[in-house]
């Protein structure tokens, strides 16, 4: 039987289904239903941009592909929403995807990026730029080493928020989706779009970590980034006291805040190319919710 791939999809039949899908994939990576379903809702705008094509077979529908191309300082970046075919039809996925890729690339799109929730073998080729990780927390968390947390002061705010800016520029570029100036571009974007009253935006607590009387490191984070879920922007010890146990303890820190603050998750994103933290979050119990990946479809080493 022909398969056929057209761009006359019902949006409003996928678009609910589409929803829930990622909400399930979300539940089944270990986040709880009303926040798993909020982050799902999340991406409700997003779709809107989405060119969407059904996949059909004698007529009836068995699939979807879900893409778009937009700008990025100039270069054009192709995106797949998802390629989902109904159970018992996986056969049919790795032509789904061929054909979403040439559609992104014909329209310029040599960067071809997806977001994968859980494992999914048909993106294997595509490398990992960054994951998000996820823990529910138990009733306590006990810090290890002495260390304790303090609320971070204003005069010690904006040499924090120049260091943030400068680590996360970095992050950005090892992790291979920017050049140095669209990372230097997007973090001042970012950073205006979450903290735009700067230390003084709600719902973000700012610490300082200390041990044996001095500063080993510094907290970001935003309570009710989700239902009962803590977004952990940052935990970081000072570099030339890495390599000591801090690591750990400054998660404790992390989950003993999230806690305080009646939250009982703690989500984070980890670039990709750091391996050292990633291996960390896993011995400590974070899962990897989701992965965002990459392809270069331009014939260079990636393709």
């Amino acid at each position: 039987m022909t398969t056929d791939i057209s761009l006359d999809a019902d949006r409003a039949a996928w678009l609910p289904a589409f929803l829930r899908r990622l909400a399930d994939g979300y539940r089944a990576e270990g986040l709880a239903a009303p926040a798993a379903e909020h982050l799902a809702e999340q991406q409700r705008e997003q779709t809107e941009k989405w060119t969407l094509a059904a996949v059909r077979e004698g007529g009836r529908t068995v699939g979807y592909a879900a893409v778009a191309v937009t700008d990025r300082d100039g270069s054009p970046v192709g995106r797949i929403g998802e390629v989902w075919t109904e159970p018992g039809r996986t056969e049919l996925r790795p032509a789904v995807l061929a054909w979403a890729e040439r559609w992104c690339a014909e329209r310029g799109g040599r960067r071809i990026e997806v977001r994968v929730v859980g494992s999914d073998p048909l993106f294997d080729r595509y490398a990992v730029r960054g994951q998000t990780r996820v823990k529910e927390l138990a009733a306590t968390a006990v810090v290890p080493g002495g260390v304790t947390a303090r609320p971070m002061t204003a005069e010690e705010y904006p040499l924090w928020r120049a260091e943030q800016d400068d680590a996360y520029v970095a992050d950005i570029v090892r992790s291979g989706s920017h050049t140095e100036p669209e990372a230097r571009a997007k973090s001042a974007t970012d950073f205006a779009r979450l903290l735009p009253e700067e230390m003084a935006t709600p719902g973000h607590a700012f610490l300082v970590m200390e041990a044996d009387g001095g500063p080993i490191g510094t907290g970001w984070l935003l309570h009710g980034f989700l239902p009962g879920v803590t977004f952990g922007y940052s935990l970081d010890v000072r570099p030339e006291l890495r390599g000591r146990g801090f690591g750990r303890a400054a998660m404790a820190v992390g989950e003993q805040a999230v806690l305080a603050a009646g939250d009982r998750a703690l989500m984070f994103n980890v670039f990709g190319g750091n391996e050292a933290a990633m291996g960390l979050y896993t011995s400590a119990g974070y899962r990897v919710l989701e992965e965002g990946r990459s392809r270069d479809v331009s014939g260079g080493p990636e393709a």
